[in-house]
């Protein structure tokens, strides 16, 4: 989609105790029901632009995946979008209306976004019911965590959580008896307790059994009845069966948009990526 410049007013408004940066209009150009928009974004390392006025637009409730090769800046999109990266230009907005470009990461957060990395970065030592009861949006002083009781409200939603990423049955059990899918499915199961409007997800079922990226699939397409997901995959099969609109980035911006059929058949993207 081609976006022109828009003409805005901006209003300072406090949230979560930092300022957010709020558009009084949609921007011309984005669609109205969106709840990501990036419009020109650039991002350089070291006179290498990882990012290339990169325009992307995501309408809530969407699923979305985004693949491309190695250094299309997959990544370093994500990065711009949970604050860990400041672009060099351009406009990054959540919900039409609230600049990510001036927030940082525990901010952006708490707007309501979170990632999941490629590596799953859960505790281990602590059970599947503990690693989520941790990740429950609420203030986690040293204090309040320590003693704090779960409400039952808490407990239900843990309880959610845990139907819906298939580990019930093992939610006694030390995250580190799990297998690697299912480190996968707890890491996206501590995004679920933190309420997130948008989820990140890097590269999901790397690793997984191919039953286990099979129940990820189903996994997946619930979650997005509720929320907005931005996936970011190589796996082409997974990919494909996600049966969602697909951008496909290369040198820092989107060169292809569209169903997994019409993107597998794009000269330009069988050229870069998926080889002749």
């Amino acid at each position: 989609m081609s976006v022109t410049e828009p003409t805005v007013d901006r209003v300072a408004a406090a949230a979560d105790g930092g300022n957010v940066l709020r558009y009084s209009a949609v921007p011309a150009g984005a669609v109205e029901d969106s709840i990501l928009y990036l419009e020109g974004v650039s991002v350089s390392f070291d006179g290498f632009k990882a990012l290339n006025s990169l325009n992307l637009i995501i309408d809530r409730g969407e699923m979305r995946s985004i693949i491309g090769p190695n250094g299309a800046g997959k990544t370093t999109m994500m990065d711009v979008v949970t604050g860990n990266t400041r672009p060099d230009e351009g406009r990054v907005l959540f919900g039409n209306n609230i600049d990510l470009t001036i927030l940082d990461e525990a901010a952006i957060a708490n707007l309501g976004i979170g990632r999941k990395f490629q590596k799953p970065t859960v505790f281990e030592s602590l059970s599947v019911f503990e690693n989520l009861d941790l990740a429950l949006k609420a203030d986690r002083g040293t204090f309040k965590t320590l003693f704090a009781r779960l409400t039952g409200e808490q407990a239900d939603r843990i309880d959610r959580v845990l139907e819906t990423i298939r580990l019930a049955e093992r939610r006694h059990d030390s995250a580190g008896a799990l297998s690697h899918g299912q480190k996968q499915w707890l890491e996206i199961g501590m995004l679920l307790a933190q309420e997130p409007d948008l989820m990140l997800l890097d590269e999901p079922v790397a690793g997984m059994t191919d039953a286990e990226t099979e129940q990820t699939v189903a996994l997946l397409h619930e979650i997005a009845r509720d929320h907005s997901l931005i996936v970011v995959e190589h796996d082409m099969e997974f990919v494909r069966n996600l049966d969602c609109q697909v951008s496909v980035l290369h040198e820092g911006r989107v060169i292809a948009e569209g169903a997994m059929d019409v993107i597998q058949s794009d000269p330009r993207v069988i050229e870069v990526y998926l080889g002749r």
